[in-house]
């Protein structure tokens, strides 16, 4: 079946990095769209960031565009979220999924993507 495990995530200070993973396993990776989104406590869960299948696409939510990178490796089945100058709103519960649609653009809403790792916490304090 069809797993997602999130690694990567922790307790920094504002202006700190960190690199989140998402390793996925029971599909063919290479083939999907993967994306990152982040729930904070009370809030709905956002989409961070999302890459195309082969990688030569990607969208950034506003909030974190020039801050964080997203990024595949699809011999390893995995998917990065390379976060620097972390600020307090950046922290919540981050989750990667993965959209098996082959849409023709990349996805943008929660309900377009199909499968959903457990996430990691990343917390930010000030």
């Amino acid at each position: 079946q069809v797993q997602l495990v999130e690694s990567g995530g922790g307790l920094v200070q504002a202006g700190d990095s960190l690199r989140l993973s998402c390793a996925a396993s029971g599909l063919t990776f290479s083939m999907y769209a993967m994306g990152w989104f982040r729930q904070a406590p009370g809030k709905e869960r956002v989409l961070v960031a999302t890459i195309s299948w082969t990688g030569g696409s990607t969208y950034y939510a506003d909030s974190v565009k020039g801050r964080f990178t997203i990024s595949r490796d699809n011999a390893k089945k995995t998917v990065y979220l390379q976060m620097n100058s972390l600020k307090p709103d950046d922290t919540g519960v981050y989750y990667c999924a993965v959209d098996r649609s082959y849409r023709t653009v990349l996805p943008m809403g929660w309900n377009e993507y199909d499968y959903w790792g457990q996430g990691t916490q990343v917390t930010v304090s000030s």
